[in-house]
């Protein structure tokens, strides 16, 4: 899984338990994950089908910066399935993880599902390429 991006959690993102809101952690999970498939099937055209299992395992305070990591778990003719781990940047504890985030790509025209042309492997390939380019492999 690869941690792509943070965010700083604010006052104004929290619920009455001082804690983050799930409304809140959905919509960024929901935001980053679409970035993620955007970037892996290089189209802007993509919308959201299907999010599975969300597992809520520990509080974000006013001030944590949490993280977002990613992967990919199947890709199918139109789809994308990814998994995405929040966790605390600092203690590095799971704040939450959803499974099963579906995208599909749409034609922008008629909004009907169209192939992306990508297989996983590809997909491997590429992102391996990309951390050697960005000089992150371990």
């Amino acid at each position: 899984m690869r941690f792509l991006s943070r965010r700083l959690v604010m006052p104004n993102d929290l619920n009455y338990a001082n804690a983050l809101f799930g409304g809140r952690a959905l919509e960024w999970i929901d935001e980053e994950a679409a970035i993620y498939a955007i970037c892996q099937l290089e189209s802007n055209y993509l919308v959201t089908k299907h999010i599975g299992e969300i597992s809520f395992e520990s509080p974000a305070l006013s001030g944590d910066v949490v993280e977002f990591g990613l992967e990919t778990k199947k890709v199918g003719r139109t789809s994308i399935t990814v998994s995405c781990l929040v966790r605390n940047k600092a203690t590095k504890k799971t704040i939450c993880f959803a499974d099963d985030i579906v995208f599909v790509r749409v034609d922008p025209e008629t909004k009907a599902p169209m192939p992306h042309g990508k297989t996983m492997e590809e997909l491997q390939k590429q992102t391996e390429q990309e951390l050697r380019r960005l000089n992150m492999n371990t």
